[in-house]
């Protein structure tokens, strides 16, 4: 039997969306075609579809892919250009159902490489409970001199994070998501620079990880991961998605993860933390601004696809109102400004419609086909940090002289902005 198949990002939240979503639009259209939905890791997922030219050899017909592959994605042709398709027949109140931040990303050389399908910047995600509750405030103040509030400096949050550590009660300051993937330190090695008045990009446009603000934004971050008067002992081991669930399991006071956790614990059955956790922006340096980082997930087709047309409709169904609204009380996070706005969304996640501030202060990550290498490079970096004494100085120099054997002969897209 013919089948249409899609390679979806692991996650529950994700993996039930879909097969509802592919059962209504076949219902509703009289699709006989079966949908074989594979859900895979991060780099199973990268692998297949783009390393292993799933996508354009026909392997796969439609994909999550995230923004930080799509330029590679585009670059190999894995990806079908779908700016003819939304042209003729554009998804529902497109572009304007959307924020600007979540457009612009998947618009190159002229083309459109995906819709949006999953999205929430990175956030302070904390227990309201806990830092409203006046016996802590008492206690708090008395141990450090000032109120008990959301951090709003790099020192704020480490002291925070101490106070509210206690593990006779499983329950710890903070937890982060240092699970090795390329992905999770490297975001947050990027949250820490950014927050600090640093750039991922030099004044000539290129990277260049080897300065200042990059040494302090290192030094903090292996300092406090490894505080274990502070930080959830199992962080090591966490992903973004383990650390999202040891929070909804009140096993923290604090994260610093993405937006989509602090939904999906307000939502999942297992969340001991309902009702009781709220969201703000990341605390920063005395003198710097605060920052997000937006990376999203989008719908694609693979450009070697035998069901181009069937996936294009599909994707038109899964981006409406109603599906983005559905994908968020699944779990996920939804990309329209409707579903942000949507009274019985903020009903259930009171902090829902925090998201457009969230993409107000957001950044995003360089678009050169080299950044899933210079994120590895990265990645490991923060590893050795973790891991050793070396200075933080001597590895960022170490990892700047690879960096730029990289970067020979590569160009930056202009449409980054960090």
């Amino acid at each position: 039997m013919e089948k249409i198949r899609i390679a979806v990002r692991k996650f529950d939240p994700f993996e039930s969306t879909l097969r509802k979503l592919w059962d209504a639009f076949s219902l509703q259209n009289n699709i006989k075609i079966e949908a074989e939905m594979v859900a895979l890791e991060l780099h199973d997922l990268y692998e297949t579809t783009i390393s292993d030219k799933g996508l354009k050899e026909g392997k796969w017909d439609i994909a999550h892919i995230n923004t930080d592959w799509i330029y590679d994605a585009a670059n190999e042709n894995a990806v079908l250009n779908l700016f003819p398709l939304i042209g003729e027949n554009p998804p529902e109140n497109y572009p304007f159902g959307w924020h600007k931040s979540l457009l612009h990303l998947q618009k190159l050389s002229n083309g459109i490489f995906g819709l949006p399908f999953h999205d929430g910047p990175e956030c302070l995600i904390y227990r309201k409970d806990l830092f409203e509750n006046e016996t802590e405030k008492e206690n708090f103040k008395k141990q450090f001199g000032y109120e008990l509030a959301t951090p709003k400096t790099w020192q704020e949050f480490a002291e925070i994070a101490t106070f509210f550590n206690r593990p006779e009660q499983n329950l710890y300051g903070a937890v982060f998501a240092n699970y090795p993937d390329g992905h999770n330190m490297v975001f947050d090695f990027c949250l820490q620079l950014w927050t600090r008045g640093g750039s991922l990009l030099n004044n000539k446009n290129q990277i260049d990880i080897h300065n200042e603000a990059a040494i302090k934004a290192l030094d903090f971050y292996r300092k406090m991961v490894n505080d274990a008067t502070a930080v959830h002992p199992k962080s090591r081991e966490f992903g973004s998605v383990e650390a999202g669930l040891a929070f909804a399991e009140g096993q923290a006071a604090m994260a610093i993860n993405w937006f989509g956790f602090a939904s999906m614990a307000e939502v999942i059955e297992e969340s001991k933390v309902k009702g009781k956790i709220d969201i703000t922006s990341l605390p920063s340096d005395p003198g710097h601004k605060t920052a997000s980082l937006n990376v999203y997930w989008l719908y694609t087709i693979g450009s070697g696809s035998k069901h181009k047309k069937l996936a294009y409709d599909f994707l038109r169904f899964a981006t409406t109102p109603e599906s983005d609204k559905l994908l968020t009380t699944e779990g996920g996070i939804g990309c329209r400004k409707s579903t942000w706005k949507d009274a019985e969304i903020n009903t259930l996640i009171p902090f829902y419609h925090k998201l457009e501030m969230l993409h107000e202060n957001a950044l995003t990550l360089p678009q050169t086909p080299i950044w899933p290498k210079v994120a590895e490079l990265i990645d490991g970096t923060v590893l050795k940090a973790i891991e050793t004494d070396i200075p933080s100085a001597i590895l960022l120099e170490e990892t700047q002289k690879k960096i730029r054997e990289l970067s020979q002969g590569t160009t930056l897209h202009s449409s980054v902005k960090n």
